[in-house]
């Protein structure tokens, strides 16, 4: 197993532990919290496949 991968696993762990508590102050509703874990997930294979070139 990658490095790398095991970083970005708990990275992500990490993001979606503090998005529950954005999405509880600010009361997103579920669009709102699916645009932005799809967004985090683009991120995050961008940057990963950026590591392999």
């Amino acid at each position: 197993m990658d490095s790398g991968l095991i970083l970005l696993i708990f990275l992500a762990i990490l993001f979606a532990w503090g998005l529950n508590r954005v999405r509880r102050a600010l009361r997103l509703g579920p669009v709102g919290y699916a645009g932005i874990v799809i967004v985090f997930i683009l991120v995050v294979l961008a940057l990963w496949g950026r590591t392999f070139r």
